[in-house]
Order: C-alpha cells, then sequence, then structure tokens
C-alpha cells in the first residue's frame, strides 16, 4: 500500500518529477534522461499500469484521493496530497484532471525485433508535433497497426501531451526508434516489408488502387505535418501513395491522413 502525503510546500523535493511541465524543452531533455514520463488524468494512469509501467510516484488533489483509491492500495509508490493552487505553481498549469503520475520508462525493442513479429508497421519521419503524435498513436491502435517506428528526430510519444492526446494508446502499440534515417529503411525492406510512402502528390497510386491490405508486409511512411516526407525518404519508399481530395483540397493534417491511410492498410484484416 502506498503512502499518502500531504505536501503543502511547492519547493519540496519530493515534487521534482512534476516540476514545470509546461516547460517543453526541459522535460524533452529531463524525461528520457531520468527514465521516467507523466501520465496525466485517471483513464491515462490506469492504462499506463495495466500496461506495466512502473509507478514512481502519484500527484492527487483531494478531490482524487478517493476516485484512485484503488490504485493508491495497491502500487507502493509514494502519493502526494496537494491543493489545486499547489499543483498549480508546481507544474506551471491548472491541472483540471487532477491527477498526475510520474511512471518508470521501459527499455524501447529494437526495430529488428519489431519488424520480427509484425505484419502492419508505422514509420513516421520528423513528427514533431506531440498532439499528432498521440492522435496517430490512437489511430494506430485502434484500426489495427502492429508497431511504429520513429526516425531519430521524432518527438517523444510518452510525452505527456502526446500520451494524453492518444488516451494511452501510446502503451499498447510497440515502438522503436530507427538510428540511422533514411538508411534504415532498407532494413525494414529486408525484413520482408514493402514501403508505402504517404504523400499528396498526384502522381502517387490512389491508396485503394494500391491495395495495401493485400500485401503480407506494408511499412506506411508518415512525414511531418505541412512539410511531409523528405525527398530522401520518397526516394526510399517502394510506392507513392495518396488519399484522393475532393472540393480542392489538397492535403489533411497528418493525424486525419494517419487514421485514413491506416483503415486502407488494415481493411479487411482479422481482429484481436
Amino acid at each position: 500500500m502506498a503512502d499518502l502525503i500531504t505536501i503543502d510546500d511547492p519547493d519540496d523535493p519530493r515534487l521534482s518529477d512534476y516540476t514545470g511541465l509546461t516547460d517543453v524543452e526541459l522535460r524533452r531533455r529531463r524525461e528520457p534522461a531520468e527514465g521516467l514520463f507523466i501520465a496525466e488524468g485517471e483513464k491515462v494512469i490506469r492504462r499506463a499500469k495495466h500496461a506495466g509501467y512502473e509507478m514512481r510516484s502519484m500527484l492527487l488533489s483531494a478531490k482524487w484521493v478517493d476516485v484512485m483509491r484503488d490504485v493508491i492500495d495497491e502500487v507502493p509508490a509514494p502519493v502526494y496530497a496537494v491543493s489545486p493552487d499547489l499543483a498549480e505553481r508546481v507544474t506551471g498549469y491548472h491541472v483540471h484532471r487532477g491527477a498526475l503520475a510520474s511512471m518508470q520508462r521501459k527499455p524501447l525493442p529494437t526495430a529488428a525485433d519489431l519488424l520480427a513479429s509484425t505484419r502492419r508497421v508505422v514509420v513516421m519521419e520528423a513528427v514533431n508535433d506531440h498532439t499528432n503524435i498521440g492522435a496517430i498513436f490512437r489511430s494506430a491502435a485502434a484500426l489495427g497497426m502492429d508497431a511504429v517506428l520513429l526516425s531519430p528526430d521524432s518527438a517523444d510519444p510518452l510525452y505527456r501531451r502526446s500520451v494524453k492526446v492518444s488516451m494511452g494508446a501510446v502503451f499498447s502499440v510497440p515502438y522503436a526508434r530507427l538510428e540511422s534515417w533514411p538508411k534504415d529503411l532498407e532494413q525494414v525492406r529486408e525484413a520482408g516489408f514493402k514501403l508505402l510512402a504517404l504523400t499528396p502528390d498526384e502522381k502517387a497510386t490512389v491508396i485503394d488502387e494500391a491495395a495495401p491490405h493485400r500485401l503480407d508486409r506494408v511499412a506506411l511512411m508518415l512525414g511531418a505535418e505541412g512539410e511531409g516526407l523528405s525527398r530522401q525518404a520518397l526516394v526510399a519508399a517502394d510506392e507513392w501513395v495518396r488519399i484522393p481530395m475532393a472540393h480542392g483540397v489538397d492535403s489533411l493534417n497528418v493525424g486525419a491522413a494517419a487514421a485514413v491511410a491506416f483503415y486502407a492498410v488494415a481493411t479487411g484484416r482479422p481482429r484481436s
């Protein structure tokens, strides 16, 4: 059973995992280096726990203590009870969900490990918007994609905003980082995957005509919002595919485009 500890000093060192949560650059550097991430909200905390992540501590406002009582009783990590005002002073924003947990990261699998056991893979290049990362993971989980591979410069899926937007789906879709870009795309191809680059370019094949759901192994490549896939990534692909547009719209937000493309890739696939 966890200890319930009331804290009224925002500078208490026991709250250090939660300081400056709105300082994106600080948290980007600090969290991976210290092996932690922040889960926000009751559902996300429960999903992180269910996925086997070890809890370092929880930060709760008073009204959430009873709601999270079963978790408090099950985990050995300390639970810090604070006022909403103090939580805001520590984190830098109004924690309207009232519940935060600092979780311990797990070692990431290698790309080779994921490629050996999957058939439908998402490959992201330089996707740095945390909202988009979260949305893509949520769609990947919902629509039957097996894993995600990230270019070295893609954002951290376990950053608080990504986790929150994904509603914890980042915990259910395994991911790994490619070490060399775009060179490591050859590793994906050698594992038997066909590399499909999603692009609005008119020269690309309409994704339904490419029939990705009939392919044995597919790696769907997505680029950053606005810029899309780099020229190097497009050259490395086996085929370009596009989503047909109407009413003069030239492209979709990468999160929306990903969901449409995932459905096309997974159509007809048995669901677990």
